[in-house]
């Protein structure tokens, strides 16, 4: 029997029918607008081509980024399909998977079908090296993908001169109806000496964060989650709030937060307006340094190698 994977907690995060069936029903009492229009801007495919010096992030879409570092081109969750079950995408990728620089590392976060989509995948250029979590590396080569690295939580292995660990997250897989739980989930930490950048994966808020920044420090830039957050009482043991992904950055301690997973999908009743407003608001009410939250637009390229002498925590 496979293993079936759980949360630090030990929970399982799996909803009854009676729950989804509420969700459905509360979501058809609602009208959404969903007319806004994500900020973007043309990538800079040169530089990104180029680069082997400057630790950059690039935002891309949903939880795709492409971060350098190290001479290392690093893409994580690459999602660039079109749709997402029966939805359209809302928004078209920030860098065209074609005007890619060859990839290095691909970093998995969990198995659910918005971040690991094997058409974006078998597209990606580049010998890569995967890092999966713990139960998805045997799955990833059978379908064809030889070099897979497959992680625990709280385990580390580096490629070249970075360090990579895998650290908890609060959240839950399944692509079939039999294979609920049976590979893990979790985020990302990239370190090259004093640089350290942190890749949330997807995740519900919990006093997980607080240990991941103990046992990190000096957290640079922290890409973290704000969307599909709604209805709350049904989406909050695996996605987390605006205001709880603000608490989730003071927790890790990080200098910098990059806001994602709310703009291509509607995977929940949230919009990405409604999500970025929240965010905005909560920054406000706060008072954190309007300098440590990067809105990135699809497409910008943000270059972080003097966060640390220019930024600091304040909260």
């Amino acid at each position: 029997m496979a293993k079936r994977y759980v949360n630090l907690d030990g929970s399982a995060n799996i909803k009854s029918m009676a729950d989804l069936r509420q969700w459905q029903k509360e979501r058809r009492t609602k009208k959404k607008d969903l007319s806004y229009i994500v900020p973007r801007v043309e990538p800079d495919v040169k530089l990104l081509a180029t680069n082997r010096s400057q630790p950059t992030v690039t935002f891309i879409g949903h939880s795709t980024f492409l971060i350098q570092l190290g001479g290392l081109n690093i893409v994580t969750d690459p999602v660039w399909a079109g749709r997402m079950g029966f939805s359209r995408r809302l928004s078209a990728p920030g860098v065209p998977i074609e005007a890619l620089p060859p990839i290095d590392v691909v970093l998995l976060s969990h198995a659910h079908y918005d971040h690991l989509h094997l058409g974006s995948l078998r597209r990606l250029p580049g010998d890569f090296e995967m890092l999966v979590p713990e139960g998805l590396g045997q799955w990833m080569r059978r379908r064809g993908f030889a070099r897979v690295r497959e992680l625990s939580w709280w385990s580390e292995t580096t490629v070249g001169r970075v360090s990579f660990s895998f650290v908890p997250a609060k959240h839950w897989t399944r692509r079939t109806p039999w294979d609920t739980n049976t590979s893990h989930w979790g985020g990302w930490i990239m370190t090259l000496d004093e640089r350290r950048i942190y890749f949330a994966g997807d995740s519900g808020y919990d006093s997980l964060f607080a240990e991941i920044g103990a046992r990190y420090p000096g957290i640079d830039v922290a890409l973290i989650p704000i969307g599909a957050y709604e209805p709350e009482w049904f989406m909050r043991d695996a996605h987390m709030s605006p205001e709880e992904a603000v608490q989730t950055y003071i927790d890790l301690g990080a200098r910098c937060f990059v806001p994602m997973h709310y703009d291509a999908y509607r995977l929940a009743d949230d919009t990405a307006k409604e999500a970025i407003d929240r965010l905005s608001a909560e920054w406000v009410r706060r008072g954190l340094p309007s300098e440590q939250l990067w809105m990135l637009e699809l497409g910008r390229t943000r270059d972080w190698s003097d966060v640390a002498d220019s930024v600091h925590m304040e909260v």
